[in-house]
């Protein structure tokens, strides 16, 4: 015994004419303000062509000089039709033609300034395009996103060439001075994405560089795609930071890459650098077996979370001593840091919360993965760092002031934490 499980071909005729979602969902309000909207266009670029000619349609024209007007400067032809799409959806415009005198005799096709020779959408359709993108899908969704209010007029292609109008933004912004910006403190961190060269599959390292304000306010300073975090590749972006007319930093956060300490002490020696507390935690628990990680964790947080300097001086050689004995690894990973996992201190202590970890990075890092998550693989470096700079700059993502900004004028003290155990 057979069963048929294919549908016949008037089931299927009937499901392809079935009626979608939104299809009956006729709205007045918007039918007229679309058909309002392509007269509104026609009678601006018609008026921009009378101010061209110097008079109105089917107007004979003046004489040079009389009434303080001038001669008329060339002659409509007919119109033409154009598709236009902006926030208002897709209409069809007559856009007139006119030909323009010239001082040499001649006469030269008149352009509208208003709509852009080849211009197919506004402005404004583009922001909503690219920011639907930015807000966290692919290109083929966002063409689903937007199906309603532009008819089907946006596909995956036109979403990839109005992010490709962003490049020049980007360029601008890679290429910027920053003698003027006003840096005291730098964040420093690199994160690792997948991206498609040679049409395969490669992981890649965006190196991040976030700059601290006068006031307080961070601020992205750089981005780069590299191979890795080594010392060569970490030295490419400070001393590109430097050539731009960076300013030398007053204290520096890291997450202890070796690369990044070995190309930070070739440029800027001498400088107060703070290890990632958080990095450094997760490094004394890959030293021990799980069992002893909870008790770990509450003896380091003790000690990093200190109310004051003495506090932590004598936390840590507690610390030290306890470890020594019980898994002398963890207290060698911890030593391994030096006072350089206690920079901080150095600081006034309004400022410690800001000052111990990455986190101001790690927090980008993680809205970035969160944002690509619907593209597996990203479509090349570029395109990956220019992703992330473009979430910052069309303020997808906001960062706010430092913690203790208003101490930030106060220098740090040059005594380092006493590590005598």
């Amino acid at each position: 015994m057979t069963s048929d499980i294919t549908k016949s071909h008037a089931l299927q005729c009937e499901g392809e004419t079935a009626p979608q979602l939104f299809d009956d969902w006729f709205d007045p309000i918007e039918t007229a303000v679309r058909e309002r909207a392509r007269e509104f266009i026609e009678e601006l670029i018609r008026s921009e062509l009378d101010a061209a000619l110097a008079r109105p349609r089917y107007e004979r024209s003046r004489k040079a000089g009389r009434e303080g007007t001038p001669g008329m400067t060339g002659h409509r032809h007919g119109s033409r039709s154009r598709s236009l799409t902006g926030s208002f959806g897709p209409i069809e415009i007559a856009v007139p033609r006119a030909r323009l005198d010239t001082a040499d005799g001649k006469t030269t096709e008149w352009k509208s300034q208003s709509l852009r020779a080849y211009q197919r959408r506004t402005l404004a359709a583009d922001a909503l395009i690219a920011s639907c993108y930015l807000a966290g899908t692919n290109t083929r969704r966002v063409r689903r996103a937007l199906s309603a209010l532009f008819a089907g007029a946006v596909g995956k292609d036109t979403v990839s060439r109005v992010w490709r109008k962003v490049k020049s933004d980007w360029d601008a912004w890679n290429a910027r001075s920053l003698a003027e910006e006003p840096i005291v403190r730098l964040i420093l961190d690199g994160t690792v994405v997948r991206v498609r060269l040679d049409r395969k599959a490669t992981t890649i390292s965006l190196l991040v560089v976030i700059g601290v304000r006068a006031d307080g306010q961070k601020v992205l300073l750089a981005i780069k795609s590299m191979g890795g975090e080594s010392t060569e590749a970490w030295r490419t972006v400070l001393d590109d930071l430097i050539r731009r007319g960076l300013r030398r930093p007053e204290f520096l956060i890291v997450d202890g890459a070796p690369g990044l300490e070995a190309s930070i002490a070739a440029v800027w020696d001498g400088v107060p650098v703070q290890r990632c507390t958080v990095h450094k935690h997760r490094n004394l628990l890959a030293h021990a077996p799980e069992r002893l990680h909870e008790e770990i964790t509450a003896d380091y947080n003790d000690m990093i979370y200190a109310a004051t300097r003495e506090e932590i001086e004598a936390r840590r050689k507690a610390f030290i001593r306890k470890w020594r004995l019980k898994h002398r690894a963890v207290a060698d990973s911890l030593q391994e840091a030096g006072d350089r996992l206690f920079s901080f201190t150095r600081l006034p202590p309004s400022q410690w919360k800001s000052a111990r970890t990455t986190n101001a990075i790690e927090r980008l890092h993680e809205e970035f993965k969160r944002r690509i998550k619907t593209q597996t693989v990203l479509p090349s470096a570029d395109t990956a760092a220019m992703l992330f700079w473009a979430l910052l700059a069309s303020g997808q993502i906001n960062m706010r002031k430092v913690d203790g900004w208003k101490t930030l004028a106060t220098k740090p003290i040059d005594q380092p934490i006493d590590l005598a155990a």
